[in-house]
């Protein structure tokens, strides 16, 4: 709760925000970037969840480094590494990299954009698969809103033909430096019409969602998370694909996720 309280504080502080187009105001949810102000960032990411095994590699704790930049003519780079450690010991990682690229607006901060991207992972069973991703987004001075539609082809026998992940983010304006709102995943949504999904069946989380932008600061910092919940399920075990809210045959969960920015302006 004080920690609740700290941050509304910061937030009502009121000093200005330096424009729009942040790197990563959401969690779940991956945006474009513009040339209105073009730079390149660093994030580091950690999480807590309970029967979420997946992005972070296990129940407990876990973190995650990545990086975003504007490539130019309304191309966008987002890379990440994860890494998890295992309650009964030993480490494992894994790895994706995408280039996503504006195909309506892009070229201004503020309004209405769409892209799509191309990129390559290895999840934690050191399996490749090929990614591509749709994005949307609507940004004002007074609120933001995000979609992205994600489809994976995993190059192993065993997995799903190809997944689909959904996400969804809505904030608005609370004063000069914080955005309040919410985000939503739909996780292995092919679970719908597949009885042996590989992850285990459908997966959803809803939870509310915080950008907090410090005035005259190059850090940036985000928070959201919520209840992860099936929506279907199957008699697969779950495989070791690298999944935002996770996989778990011992039922629904939750997790809280948060995450810094460190922006490297050109």
């Amino acid at each position: 709760m004080k920690r609740n309280l700290i941050i509304i504080l910061f937030c009502l502080t009121g000093f200005k925000v330096l424009g729009q187009n942040p790197v990563q105001p959401f969690l779940f949810s991956v945006n474009t970037l513009t040339g209105g102000k073009p730079y390149w960032n660093l994030h580091y990411s950690g999480s807590y969840g309970e029967h979420t095994i997946g992005q972070f590699g296990y129940d407990g704790l876990g973190q995650q480094f990545g990086v975003k930049g504007y490539l130019g003519n309304r191309f966008t780079l987002y890379a990440t590494a994860a890494i998890g450690f295992a309650r009964g010991g030993g480490i494992t990682s894994s790895q994706q990299a995408e280039v996503i690229r504006d195909l309506i607006g892009g070229k201004a901060p503020e309004g209405f954009r769409m892209g799509a991207g191309l990129g390559l992972s290895r999840d934690w069973s050191n399996v490749k698969s090929a990614i591509s991703r749709i994005t949307m987004s609507f940004e004002q001075s007074k609120w933001r809103a995000i979609g992205n539609l994600r489809f994976e082809k995993a190059f192993e026998s065993s997995r799903d033909k190809l997944d689909f992940i959904s996400s969804l983010g809505f904030q608005h304006r609370i004063s000069e430096t914080c955005f309040l709102g919410f985000e939503a995943i739909g996780q292995d949504l092919e679970g719908f019409w597949e009885k042996d999904e590989a992850e285990g069946g459908a997966k959803l989380m809803i939870g509310p969602a915080l950008n907090f932008v410090p005035a005259h600061s190059k850090l940036s910092f985000s928070v959201s998370g919520g209840p992860v919940f099936y929506a279907t399920r199957s008699n697969v075990i779950p495989s070791e694909a690298i999944r935002e809210i996770g996989t778990s045959t011992s039922g629904n969960g939750y997790t809280l996720r948060a995450l810094i920015n460190f922006n490297l302006y050109k």
